[in-house]
């Protein structure tokens, strides 16, 4: 299985970007699918998730300004990313995973694209 993120680059502040995801060589419909990012000197944290049904979940760093959307058919998730601020350049990574029970259990990761927001 191999997670395909593209749509990373440069932006000023209060620009737009737009990630995405394919999940390549499974049949598999994950059940949940995330985007984390690592920004510079700092851990890998969550940024949204979504499930199959499309309950979603944002970091409350980017509610209001991200939305994390998914194509059940095409194996594929997206991060919008509106009103870009510099603290939003990082390395950002999607994941494929399960959700159920209450539970989300992280699964395959994307090898990371980098978004990087100038003031």
């Amino acid at each position: 299985v191999q997670l395909q993120a593209s749509g990373g680059g440069s932006a000023q502040a209060g620009e737009s970007l737009r990630l995405s995801c394919e999940v390549l060589g499974s049949p598999n419909v994950y059940s949940l699918m995330s985007w984390y990012r690592q920004r510079p000197g700092k851990e890998r944290e969550l940024v949204a998730d979504i499930t199959y049904r499309g309950v979603t979940d944002y970091a409350d760093a980017v509610k209001g300004r991200f939305v994390i959307d998914r194509d059940n058919a095409k194996n594929e998730a997206s991060l919008q990313m509106s009103d870009l601020k510099p603290e939003d350049t990082a390395v950002y990574y999607c994941n494929a995973g399960c959700a159920g029970a209450g539970e989300k259990v992280l699964g395959h990761w994307g090898q990371g694209t980098q978004v990087t927001v100038s003031s």
